[in-house]
């Protein structure tokens, strides 16, 4: 059914206050330079990035190692690094760590799938994804997937390929079923760039069973775009999906199945490619106003009905899937990334938006009600004056829930770079600090974090320093953060 612009407009009337805080008990204002809609009562949210004495973990220590700064009584531990550990085939662990998942693995061990964002041929790579036999979707694409397994005390770490000839794998995300989706953030088709096949999509790789991933199959059902992330809904089966892109904005997407599909390991694979029906958001404000892109929300707390319009060439042959639309129909947001699945929707983040949006920031974290059909802005993030300064947060990328309350977020920004924490009323704290200069001691640069993900059980925050490709383990004193 079809939620119209009156429709939601009347609703905000008919409850008043009641729709404006949807999804709102939980609205979080971030960071030093954070918009926030208005103060809670305890005034967290008017005291943007600062917190009582209880809030977090305390500063960050330098480490003299170079790597990973923690707050005292955390550690780290190197799972792989590019260069220096190898896979079980005894070639170098791939490069530019992105998108990871978890699992729970065999005697007590934990499974991760770690996705190498790597686009382009394969010649322009030192260390792309080896093209396992059997595993190979197209020989000339550079990135995949890696398959790692950590003992259960992580004194003992193996890793296999679970995908190769993949490219630009950037984010993706984890099924209720126990696969990961892993998708393909270019629009390269054959000929160009070195591919000899089309790219775009979004592939299944399943950490449990290696037979699984023989002979990929891209789930062409979801399009053929710059995708970045995926979330299953598991009570509807639907699946969103966000697209990086620019020139225009690009969408956020949703997937419905065809009537009478059940999902399960290998079923997505099984699809037509015209399956199900893909969709685009087109948003209203309060007042039953067209919304035409996302940056328009300029308060936290923020509420836009969603409509979905059908995709009409989803597998672009001719015109990009975002460009198939005209003015009017459907609602934009610059850097869509990442999403996780939790409290009954989707958590979704536009990283940044400047000159090509109508209102700048430096991140934006949404909230989407599948039963209500509404986003809610949880995070804005205003733009960052100074982001050679710690102490500010700027360009969320890849988002978990914690188990601990709130969100963990890695940040894909300008400048120093840092793993941090939002709680649910608007206060956000430090977690780590990446300290490993990729550029010079006159200009450092300090790669982004990605893959930020908790353990099956709780106990190790697990993360990935993309360049030059190292996955982390933290450990520590976990604890509730109110």
């Amino acid at each position: 059914m079809s939620l119209s612009r009156r429709d939601f407009a009347k609703r905000s009337a008919y409850t008043g206050a009641g729709v404006a805080l949807v999804g709102s008990a939980g609205v979080l204002a971030t960071a030093p330079g954070a918009l926030a809609a208005e103060a809670t009562e305890a005034g967290a949210a008017g005291r943007p990035g600062h917190g009582g004495p209880s809030l977090g973990y305390g500063p960050l220590i330098a480490d003299p190692k170079g790597i990973l700064a923690l707050p005292k009584g955390f550690s780290y531990k190197i799972i792989t690094r590019t260069g220096e550990t190898k896979l079980e085939s005894g070639e170098s662990t791939p490069s530019n760590h992105d998108g990871t998942a978890t699992f729970e693995g065999p005697r007590g061990a934990t499974l991760l799938v770690n996705n190498h964002e790597l686009g382009g041929p394969r010649s322009k790579w030192p260390h792309p994804v080896p093209l396992a036999d059997g595993l190979v979707y197209d020989p000339g694409a550079s990135g995949g997937c890696t398959v790692v397994e950590v003992s259960k005390h992580g004194d003992h770490v193996t890793e296999w390929v679970g995908i190769a000839g993949t490219a630009t794998n950037c984010a993706g995300g984890r099924t209720p079923w126990g696969t990961w989706l892993t998708c393909e953030e270019t629009e390269d088709k054959a000929g160009r760039n070195g591919m000899t096949k089309d790219h775009g999509y979004v592939f299944e790789v399943d950490p449990h069973d290696r037979k699984a991933n023989r002979d990929p199959k891209p789930i062409k059902a979801l399009g053929r775009y710059a995708h970045e992330a995926v979330v299953v809904d598991p009570r509807r089966g639907h699946l969103y999906l966000t697209e990086d892109a620019s020139g225009p904005n690009g969408l956020l997407y949703r997937w419905v199945p065809p009537q009478g599909f059940e999902h399960g390991r290998g079923k997505l694979r099984t699809l037509a490619d015209d399956a199900g029906v893909l969709q685009a958001p087109k948003c209203y404000d309060s007042g039953g106003n067209f919304v035409d892109d996302l940056s328009r929300a300029t308060r936290t707390g923020t509420v836009y009905g969603v409509d979905w319009v059908p995709v009409p060439d989803r597998d672009a042959k001719s015109v990009s899937v975002r460009k198939q639309f005209a003015d009017g129909q459907i609602t934009r947001a610059r850097k869509l990334e990442g999403m996780w699945w939790a409290d009954g929707g989707a958590y979704i983040v536009s990283s940044f938006a400047r000159e090509e949006s109508p209102v700048q920031h430096d991140g934006q974290v949404w909230f989407y009600d599948p039963k209500r059909r509404t986003l809610t802005l949880k995070v804005l993030l205003g733009v960052n004056p100074d982001p050679s300064k710690d102490g500010a947060f700027d360009g969320p990328d890849n988002i978990t829930v914690s188990p601990y309350g709130g969100l963990v977020i890695a940040e894909d920004g300008e400048g120093i770079q840092h793993l941090f924490g939002a709680t649910e009323d608007g206060r956000t704290y430090p977690i780590a600090r990446n300290e490993l200069n990729i550029g010079t001691a006159e200009e450092p640069e300090f790669s982004e974090f990605t893959g930020v993900v908790f353990s099956p059980d709780g106990s190790t925050l697990f993360a990935n320093i993309q360049v030059p490709g190292i996955m982390l383990a933290i450990t520590g004193p976990w604890r509730r953060q109110r």
